[in-house]
């Protein structure tokens, strides 16, 4: 017997685009509830305690970026912004506020679903047992601190370590510089974009099969980075 379905949370004014992204939810056997103003979105978001959040960013009460930093005092749900803002400031806004990935408007139904699969598979693989981590034919073993690479142990400076870590620990998540740098370095390192770009050159280089075209640590151009394992 199959168990019940997962809940997710749209919050967007725009009834054609919510009516969208139902069908492609309810499609992956999602159940959904939608919320049309951030007010709502809240009130919604506390009441059916969703597994997954869909957050336009242009409410008509208020900024989308207030309801994800209200959300992410209480709630570490994971949150997909949709919105038509597609500069980089915007992105990296709502990224630092709390968001683990950000779609720009228009987009399609597969890669709406293959943000949803990899921001779901990294919340349920957050909230499992700790152990062995893996992407593509690299191993990280965190109670060792030993990293292997089709078997054979690679080393990697503490710095490259951490980095590596992080990355893993957050799959499937856009990571800004800035969270990378305080989370890595500190929070006095917070300009330091030089440090993140050195370092993840490194880690592609002793990681990746191809350096220049990688498959696993992914750039998400003038806004950080993504870990993503290929499956």
């Amino acid at each position: 017997m199959t168990g019940p379905a997962p809940s997710a949370l749209i919050v967007e004014d725009e009834a054609p685009i919510r009516r969208f992204v139902r069908m492609a939810l309810e499609g992956a056997g999602w159940q959904v509830v939608e919320s049309a103003t951030l007010r709502q979105g809240l009130i919604d978001a506390g009441t059916h305690a969703p597994g997954l959040v869909i957050l336009d960013l242009g409410l008509p009460d208020g900024d989308g970026i207030d309801l994800l930093r209200d959300l992410r005092t209480w709630s570490h749900v994971p949150v997909i912004v949709l919105s038509a803002r597609a500069d980089e400031k915007d992105k990296v806004a709502a990224l630092d506020a709390g968001a683990d990935d950000y779609l720009t408007k228009p987009f399609g139904v597969a890669e709406l679903l293959a943000r949803v699969r990899a921001n779901t598979r990294r919340a349920t693989s957050a909230a499992g047992p700790a152990g062995l981590l893996r992407f593509g034919d690299v191993e990280v073993d965190p109670d060792a601190r030993v990293v292997r690479k089709a078997q054979s142990e690679v080393h990697l400076s503490p710095t490259e370590y951490r980095l590596l870590l992080y990355l893993v620990d957050h799959s499937g998540k856009v990571l800004t510089h800035r969270q990378i740098l305080q989370h890595v370095w500190g929070p006095g390192y917070s300009d330091r974009d030089h440090y993140v770009r050195i370092h993840m050159s490194h880690l592609r280089r002793k990681l990746e099969d191809d350096p220049a075209q990688p498959k696993h640590l992914l750039t998400e151009t003038a806004v950080g980075y993504r870990l993503v394992d290929g499956s």
